[in-house]
């Protein structure tokens, strides 16, 4: 048996999606900087492209700066910002992928003030605490659309409200919300958003910084002059092609795919709730459809992961960033639980492949390991 629930770490690339790059994979090698034929042809592709990417979360297709992946699109937000403007406040909620955690902290050593927005337990942003965090000198804000570990979707529409009428700039890191929710950059009012190819179906190395073009940014890769000037060097062609592919492939499906996997999800839950000890986290925030976290009293995290995996079922105990650092996870605690229970946390993330037979196979397989475990305790 083999069965991938590991989703929001990484998905498998869609065949059509293969099917889009084997071209530039292959035999076509034009530069798209090159004025030739070649050149030509390889810029016409990535254009379509960008426009594809674009549709995904109803932007223009000049606010598109194609990255190598979505870390390097959260730094350029980030950094791009900071670096165009005098030092400042820089806002972050504290349930933030590390790719914006870290490059907050790194920005700290650089002299700007960071401070943490706070959440409440169900994962979901305190807007109270983001108005009073605001002020005159506030710069920069980061939410993300929706949490990596827990689902939870947050407010950017309120947030946006907000962080605008005190002069400052928002961005979302909205990697793990594309293509599993509609995004509308304009409506949402943020000034930046950032996406990676490869957390919907597409190809790893590939991502994507959406920017409002009235927002300074400066480059943190420069040489060549690519993408607007903000990002220096050839772009992956194949990658670009696949990630438009894979877009396209988003947007046309979603809303048959969140149906199907919000069902799955409900099945899962119904489930866990039969399960002694489960506890679903951020049950009741408005989620993915994909996403559950959950932990079982009694029992850590990362030994289910393991148990599971030795039955060829794979899960995480939280974002694949940080799956190995023995550390009970940051979001767990923002939400106020206690470092035992946020240790016991597994997640569970659904893709198109799955089905109902996978969702009961992990089921099955969580009831087998707790009830040998509670059968050793009560025999010892």
């Amino acid at each position: 048996m083999s069965i991938f629930l590991d989703h929001n770490a990484t998905t498998p690339l869609d065949p059509q999606v293969l099917d889009a790059m084997l071209p530039w994979l292959r035999g076509v090698h034009g530069n798209p900087a090159s004025v030739h034929r070649y050149g030509r042809e390889a810029q016409v592709a990535m254009e379509s492209a960008r426009r594809q990417v674009a549709a995904l979360v109803n932007a223009e297709p000049a606010q598109v700066i194609f990255t190598g992946g979505g870390t390097e699109a959260d730094n350029l937000a980030l950094r791009g910002v900071c670096h165009a403007k005098p030092h400042g406040r820089l806002l972050v909620s504290a349930i933030e992928h590390a790719a914006i955690q870290e490059t907050a902290e790194a920005l700290a050593k650089d002299g700007w003030q960071v401070e943490r927005i706070p959440v409440d337990s169900e994962c979901r942003m305190d807007l109270r605490a983001l108005q009073t965090l605001l002020g005159e000198d506030a710069r920069l804000v980061s939410v993300m659309a929706a949490n990596n570990e827990t689902g939870a979707i947050q407010d950017l529409h309120a947030a946006a409200e907000l962080v605008h009428a005190r002069g400052a700039l928002l961005h979302t890191d909205a990697i793990q919300a594309a293509g599993k929710m509609p995004l509308d950059f304009s409506a949402l009012g943020v000034n930046l958003l950032t996406l990676s190819a490869h957390k919907l179906n597409g190809p790893r190395g590939v991502g994507a910084l959406i920017r409002d073009r009235r927002v300074d940014l400066a480059p943190q890769i420069t040489g060549g002059g690519q993408e607007q000037g903000l990002r220096g060097g050839t772009e992956d062609l194949a990658g670009i092609v696949g990630f438009g592919a894979a877009a396209e492939c988003a947007r046309s499906e979603m809303q048959t795919r969140a149906e199907r996997l919000r069902a799955l999800r409900e099945r899962l839950e119904a489930g866990l709730e039969r399960l002694p000890g489960a506890r679903i986290f951020a049950r009741h925030a408005e989620r993915l459809p994909n996403t559950v976290q959950f932990g079982v009293a009694g029992y850590d995290g990362g030994w289910l992961v393991m148990e599971l995996d030795r039955r060829g079922i794979a899960v995480s105990s939280g974002s694949a960033c940080h799956s190995s650092s023995g550390k009970p996870s940051h979001v767990l605690l923002a939400m106020g639980l206690d470092e035992t229970t946020a240790r016991s946390a597994v997640r569970v993330s659904l893709g198109m492949d799955n089905s109902a037979d996978d969702v009961d196979a992990l089921l099955t397989a969580l009831t087998a390991i707790t009830a040998k475990r509670r059968g050793a305790v009560a025999l010892a």
